[in-house]
């Protein structure tokens, strides 16, 4: 299981409108304004030359001249001249024309100075505060952006659920899986408190953590709740997965099946494990059905490995007839004559004793048999349902010769020994009666001439 090391982290640094009223749109939602318990200096004065000044930039941001903005507020900015609540409402601008230009590091180096600012505002201090948790996540610096994050925890008393996830996908880009459960469990707590939805991602968040633990009894259950509340291939794939590593295989074919039932599956391999599993639930037809069908629509390939398993289902499945074709293809793709000692058995099974024949004898002619003298067997099966007494004797005699073999070849030779006596007395009764029929009407016809 992956995840991108890109995380998408959806900031959104927008300015505040009006210099009584600082701070950063990207750290609103960090908790309830109803539960919010900080205490916000009461808004101080700054002179109307700044005011107008800082009007104008923000005029300038909006017709995007963020370079003729940067060149106003520069000038402005003067800690001689400026009380440190107009010093920290400068600086806000300046890091926000930063950040708009793509200057993170600017705008980083900019909240630097606003937080230096020894009568900062609570409430600011802590806005801007969870802002620069934000901007040195988006320049990988993790390290600081985790302990900036931290200290903005200790400033806020009532956290709502994103900025658990934000420390949480920190942690995720600083290998730190296992410390990633605890920030996105309590997320999930928070809004469920809040009456808030839990996004899908934050599961996934919570399901990679767990797989890197290798936790699969709870990527099992976090599936489940993907699956209930967003049903995707994918996650019907991951459940599989963990079923597997868990060793609930009787579990893992009602995954799949429920994922081909809804029309997830779609890849070639897909189609293969999921007749694989039905012949491991005992279900051979499903599997045979299945696979002939995507074969024949070309979506599984048609290869050996594939038609062996085609001719495995429908053998199982008691339905020789199906098995034959693709036997027969997979026979003609093998370098070996084992394929074709199956398709022997297949048209035996059928009663098609000539096809029979054929392929047992390119079975044997291939080689490379597990067990030849079954070869021979079969061989000689057919031969004597063919009536070739003879030939089917030496296929027994041959098998005979493996002691595995030997019982079974006696009782065969025993049996064509008494079938050809009983012909051989039958032709003799037969010729016998031949002859008698043949004195007798010599007697009939002698006695009518001296008439």
């Amino acid at each position: 299981m992956k995840l991108n090391r890109g995380i998408a982290l959806k900031l959104c640094l927008v300015a505040v409108v009006g210099v009584f009223a600082m701070g950063n749109a990207s750290a609103q939602e960090r908790a309830d304004p109803e539960t919010d318990k900080t205490k916000t200096k009461q808004a101080q004065a700054v002179s109307k030359d700044v005011y107008e000044r800082i009007q104008r930039a923000q005029e300038m941001v909006d017709e995007k001249d963020y370079n003729g903005a940067l060149r106003l507020l520069n000038g402005l900015y003067n800690p001689d001249k400026l009380t440190e609540y107009e010093q920290a409402n400068v600086l806000n601008y300046i890091g926000f024309v930063h950040y708009n230009m793509d200057n993170i590091n600017e705008a980083i180096r900019t909240y630097d100075k606003m937080l230096a600012i020894p009568s900062l505002e609570e409430q600011i201090a802590k806005q801007t505060t969870y802002t620069m948790a934000q901007l040195l996540t988006m320049q990988e610096q993790y390290g600081r952006a985790l302990t900036t994050l931290d200290k903005w925890f200790v400033l806020e008393t009532n956290p709502a659920p994103e900025p658990f996830i934000l420390k949480a996908q920190i942690l995720y880009n600083l290998d730190r899986y296992k410390d990633m459960v605890a920030p996105i469990e309590m997320a999930m707590q928070v809004a469920q408190n809040r009456n808030k939805p839990v996004k899908e991602d934050w599961w996934n968040l919570l399901n990679f953590a767990y797989f890197q633990e290798e936790n699969y009894a709870k990527v099992r259950d976090i599936q489940k709740t993907l699956l209930m509340n967003w049903p995707k291939a994918r996650y019907w794939k991951s459940l599989a997965g963990a079923y597997t590593e868990l060793g609930e295989d009787e579990k893992l074919i009602y995954a799949y099946d429920a994922a081909h039932t809804q029309g997830m599956l779609v890849k070639d391999t897909e189609f293969v494990t999921m007749a694989q599993l039905y012949l491991q639930a005992e279900v051979p037809y499903k599997a045979g059905k299945l696979l002939q069908e995507k074969m024949d629509a070309g979506v599984v390939p048609k290869t050996e490995k594939n038609y062996r398993l085609l001719s495995q289902a429908w053998m199982l499945a008691m339905e020789d007839e199906k098995a034959i074709p693709a036997l027969k293809s997979a026979a003609g793709l093998a370098t070996d004559g084992q394929l074709d000692l199956r398709l022997a058995n297949a048209y035996l099974n059928v009663g098609n004793y000539t096809e029979c024949v054929d392929a047992a004898n390119d079975a044997i002619r291939k080689g490379g048999l597990k067990n030849p003298d079954n070869a021979q067997i079969s061989l000689g099966m057919c031969l004597y349902n063919l009536r070739r007494y003879n030939d089917a004797r030496r296929a027994f005699v041959e098998a005979g010769k493996v002691p595995r073999s030997a019982r079974q070849s006696t009782q065969w030779v025993r049996v064509i020994d008494a079938e050809v006596e009983r012909n051989r007395q039958i032709r003799l009764a037969e010729e016998a009666a031949r002859k008698k029929r043949q004195e007798l009407e010599a007697k009939r016809a002698a006695a009518a001439a001296q008439l």
